[in-house]
Parts: C-alpha cells; sequence; structure tokens
C-alpha cells in the first residue's frame, strides 16, 4: 500500500462552489460599519452600486453595458434573465452538463416555449455548433461547472445576430477570457471563481439586452425576485446599486473584498494566469498518472476551473454505477479525514469521479501538494475493494 505523504495543502479546499476565499482572508477584515442598517438607505445603496461598478472594472465589461444583482446567485441571474427575455423568437438551448440541461428543462416545461430546440452532446464533449442559427436566441453556459467543459472560443457566435446570446458565466467570469461583443447577458455568481459568499448573483446586460427588455413583455407572470422589468421597460434603478429585495450586507462586503484583492493581485490577467497554472499543475499529475484521465478527453473544450477528472482503472471500472460513486465517497472521506484535500468529488447528476477546483483563489503549491493524496487515497480505497 501506497504511503501518505508528508506535506499536505496549506489550504485544503477545492470545492466548485462555494470555492476557496482569496489568499490571506479574514473575516476581521471586512467592514461592519453598515451592518444592520437598512437596506435602502443611501449608504448602504451607494456600497451595493460601489460593488457593481468595481465588478465591472475587473471584469473588463464594456462600458455601455450594465450590471444589476439577482437573488439566488447565478442560478437566479439565469432565470431572470429567461422569464424576462425569451418568447419573442425561437430559442436555442446548449445542454452538455448539468445547468445547461436545467436551462433547457425551464425552458421547455415552466417556460413552456412552444419554439425551442435543445443541442446536446454526452457529458465531456462540447455541442455541434454549427446548428447554432443567428436568427434565434441562444443560452449556454461557457463552462460547465459539472463536466469540465467549456467553449472553444465563441467564434461560432455571428456578430450580425438577430437573437441575443444569454450565456451563464459562473464558473468561467474572472478565470477566462470572454469576448463580450459575442454575448448579451452574462450571469455569474460571488460564490465560484473568486470565493465570495452563496446567495447573491450578477446579470451584465449589453445595449441589446436592455433594449430586448424595454421593447418585449413576456407573456407570463414573472415572480418579484426575478423581475427586470417595470412598467416602462428595463428597471434602470437595479443598475445603480438598488436591489430587488433584502440582500446580506455581509456578503456584498466579502464579495467587495474579493474584488479588491483581485484587482490589486494584477487585475484580470492576473486571475487568469493563476488558475491557469494551476490547472498546468494539475495536467502534470493527470499525465502521468495511470489511473485517472479527464472527462474531457479533447484539450480544446478542457475547463481550466472546475477541472473533472474520471477513474480508468479497471478494478473501479469494473464496478456499476453504485460501485463507483461508494468509492468515490470512499476517497473523499479519506481526505477528508486527513484534511489533505476537501470536497473533489464529482457534482452528484455526473459521471461518478473527481473535481478539483483550480480557480485564482487557490494557490499552484496546494495543487502539488495535494496531488499526491489522491494517490493515496485512489491506492488505499483499491486495497479495501479488493479485500
Amino acid at each position: 500500500m501506497i504511503s501518505k505523504p508528508n506535506v499536505k495543502p496549506a489550504r485544503p479546499w477545492f470545492a466548485a462552489g462555494p470555492t476557496a476565499k482569496r489568499p490571506g482572508w479574514s473575516s476581521q477584515a471586512l467592514p461592519h460599519d453598515l451592518l444592520g442598517r437598512g437596506i435602502r438607505a443611501p449608504e448602504v445603496v451607494e456600497r451595493f452600486a460601489y460593488g457593481l461598478r468595481l465588478t465591472k472594472q475587473v471584469l473588463q465589461i464594456p462600458e455601455d453595458w450594465v450590471l444589476a444583482y439577482l437573488p439566488g446567485s447565478d442560478t437566479g441571474a439565469v432565470e431572470a434573465a429567461l422569464w424576462n427575455m425569451l418568447g419573442q423568437r425561437s430559442v436555442q438551448v446548449m445542454a452538455f452538463e448539468n445547468f445547461g440541461k436545467q436551462w433547457a428543462i425551464d425552458a421547455r416545461d415552466h417556460l413552456k416555449l412552444d419554439k425551442l430546440e435543445i443541442i446536446e452532446a454526452p457529458w465531456g464533449q462540447f455541442p455541434d455548433v454549427s446548428k447554432v442559427d443567428p436568427s434565434k436566441d441562444l443560452v449556454f453556459p461557457w463552462n460547465g461547472t459539472t463536466s469540465g467543459v467549456r467553449t472553444p472560443g465563441v467564434d461560432w457566435i455571428a456578430d450580425d445576430r438577430e437573437g441575443i446570446v444569454i450565456c451563464d458565466a459562473t464558473s468561467a467570469a474572472f478565470a477566462m477570457p470572454m469576448d463580450f461583443s459575442k454575448l448579451d447577458v452574462v450571469t455569474f455568481s460571488f460564490q465560484k471563481a473568486l470565493g465570495g459568499e452563496a446567495g447573491i448573483g450578477v446579470a451584465a446586460l449589453s445595449p441589446r439586452a436592455v433594449t430586448r427588455l424595454d421593447s418585449y413583455e413576456p407573456p407570463r407572470a414573472v415572480p418579484k425576485v426575478l423581475r427586470l422589468r417595470d412598467a416602462k421597460g428595463f428597471d434602470r434603478s437595479l443598475a445603480t446599486g438598488t436591489m430587488i429585495n433584502t440582500f446580506s450586507l455581509w456578503t456584498l462586503e466579502d464579495w467587495i473584498d474579493a474584488l479588491e484583492w483581485a484587482k490589486g493581485a494584477g487585475g484580470l490577467a492576473e486571475l487568469i494566469r493563476r488558475t491557469d497554472a494551476n490547472a498546468a499543475a494539475l495536467n502534470d499529475w493527470v499525465e502521468r498518472t495511470g489511473w485517472v484521465e479527464y472527462l474531457a478527453e479533447d484539450a480544446a473544450i478542457r475547463s481550466t476551473t472546475s477541472v473533472c477528472l474520471k477513474i480508468i482503472d479497471p478494478r473501479v471500472t469494473a464496478l456499476d454505477d453504485k460501485g463507483r460513486q461508494a468509492f468515490v465517497k470512499r476517497m473523499k472521506s479519506l481526505l477528508e479525514t486527513e484534511e489533505a484535500a476537501f470536497d473533489v468529488e464529482s457534482h452528484r447528476n455526473a459521471p461518478a469521479g473527481l473535481r478539483v477546483w483550480c480557480g485564482c483563489t487557490v494557490e499552484t503549491d496546494d495543487i502539488v501538494a495535494g496531488a499526491p493524496w489522491l494517490d493515496w487515497a485512489f491506492q488505499t480505497a483499491v486495497a479495501e475493494f479488493s479485500a
């Protein structure tokens, strides 16, 4: 049996959401002066507005775009876009991982769109982009958090498109280069790439998206917490820091703390560099390890944040689905008992395997230190299952 490694990650947090806090994070560093204040107080509204301005600056969102906070993290932000904007044109939804599949279900079963096409791909693959019709609205995840698959660029999105493009970017924002000229709605949450607290999402809206909100009234009742429109069209107060309902000031201060760290660290270019370095360090281990492989076999579509791995050792692949799930759970238990790596199992709806978050708040040294522990947990679990 393989012996335990001598070195552990200093920060063994590798979950894909909420992700690791920024290096050096402390709750004591967060301002407390507005806690307990009314959500409509001018100072509070300005603090929320500052968070939007800083988000726009760090993510390098075009100047003519507007941002709004939504309850319910990225899920709420995507849902708001779907419920407020879809129905004017035919719709295509890319479904190649759990959340894309959820948006497809919403469009079909809840919004009941009659002009809907679902463009699917198996786990580990990206859909056939030749099927994308620029005359139709499009919904797609930039990066599949649960499949480890990301889009191989967005050259396949037409510049002269007639439809709007709604992009779920929650595990890509702040970690991957994004061409905003190809997108119209970009959603993400506090809890992903910058390790913020959960509960609040952001919808970034292009001028084309605002025009859709101004000109199109959806033929459905939209719940208040998802409502982007008022009687005149887009509710422009949302772009000024005004909240749809009562949001957590603590969560907002934590988000601002993460953004200020990101700006001070070198901005978006440095965040992407850190992410790429982490993914490269994990890749070095994958390439020399015989029992594991990427779920996304094509490197061109492989995520650098939510890296999803499948176990290919025949002693594990020979197990049935429940057996493979039990094997991964045993690995998880071994790692967490040793406090060597937390939350590295695959998403509950994905094929049984491992998922390691390599975003910018993770340190490369911790990826390097954690990899031998994955080997140890695998070998230990194999010995137990073979006994």
